[in-house]
């Protein structure tokens, strides 16, 4: 059975448990930044409400086999409430959000704004983990945002309806982020996002043959292998190191590692759709893992 984690919110992680954070987090990292390419390939085939919500409903289904199989126990009616903020966060919002975007945007370019994601994230748990950052972390975390945002500027970035929706879906990220980080450290991380998918699934059913009776599922191999990634890896397999990182390491800190994911996803841009990397690109890259590496000295303190 797989381990839960039970690290208690009030209590400072340890120097261990925080490079094992930071490691999954990277991990967890890693394996998000495929996933606006892969949407973008998808999406170019398969409705994007299909993509946003049927990867949810896919990895609904594998979340309560395992949830079953694993004979887990049932959240609470508090955890439930709070299970519902997730969903609403990292199942929901931000891949129907980010779907819809990635019809008319490049992966390279919505990558950018994604880079926002862990101040938005460190602004949660400030929020709702009473997580409380130094100075020093939010001048760090505010230079590496900068840093993003003054890259996705100078590579000719300019802001359309579509990133507006990417801001919807950053913010409603951040909050699923922390709040099921939060949950994580009673409920376990992986059963976080099993359970979150299970709450969500009968809300998805509806609009998902909706649109499949409309526009139909008819799709390359290709696209159908981007669905696929999404699905397991982005909405499910993901949350496994991602949530288990940001328990250990916490949350503000663990989450400045998202300002290395618009370079990852570029990366695989590249690789996947054939985008080009150029040495701007690398430049910005190196400036944020120093702000990376930096912020991981800055304290953060938890208080309940």
């Amino acid at each position: 059975m797989m381990a839960t984690a039970m690290a208690t919110p009030s209590s400072a992680p340890r120097d261990t448990d925080r490079t094992a954070g930071l490691a999954l987090g990277l991990v967890g990292v890693l394996l998000f930044s495929a996933t606006l390419p892969a949407t973008r390939i998808a999406v170019a085939e398969l409705h994007p409400a299909l993509v946003g919500l049927g990867r949810a409903m896919v990895a609904a289904v594998v979340a309560g086999l395992v949830l079953a199989v694993t004979s887990q126990r049932w959240p609470t009616a508090g955890e439930w409430r709070r299970l519902g903020i997730v969903a609403g966060g990292v199942v929901i919002g931000f891949p129907l959000c980010s779907a819809i975007a990635m019809r008319s945007l490049p992966a390279s370019h919505a990558a950018i704004l994604i880079g926002l994601m862990p101040l938005a994230t460190t602004a949660a748990a400030a929020w709702l983990a009473h997580e409380q950052p130094s100075r020093g972390f939010w001048i760090v975390a505010g230079t590496g945002s900068a840093l993003v945002v003054c890259y996705g500027l100078l590579h000719g970035g300019s802001l359309s309806p579509a990133d507006l929706l990417l801001l919807v879906a950053v913010a409603a990220g951040g909050i699923g982020y922390a709040e099921g980080a939060r949950l994580a450290s009673s409920l376990g991380g992986w059963q976080v996002i099993s359970w979150a998918l299970v709450l969500a699934a009968p809300f998805l059913i509806p609009p998902i043959l909706w649109i499949v009776v409309r526009t139909g599922v008819e799709a390359s191999a290709s696209a159908w292998l981007a669905f696929a990634y999404v699905s397991l890896i982005s909405q499910y397999l993901g949350f496994f190191a991602w949530y288990r990182g940001l328990v250990l390491g916490g949350i503000a800190r663990v989450s400045q590692l998202q300002l290395l994911q618009p370079f990852f996803t570029i990366v695989f841009a590249v690789w996947i759709a054939g985008e080009e990397l150029d040495s701007m690109t690398v430049a910005f890259a190196v400036g944020v893992v120093v702000c990376v590496a930096a912020g991981r000295h800055m304290p953060v303190r938890r208080v309940e």
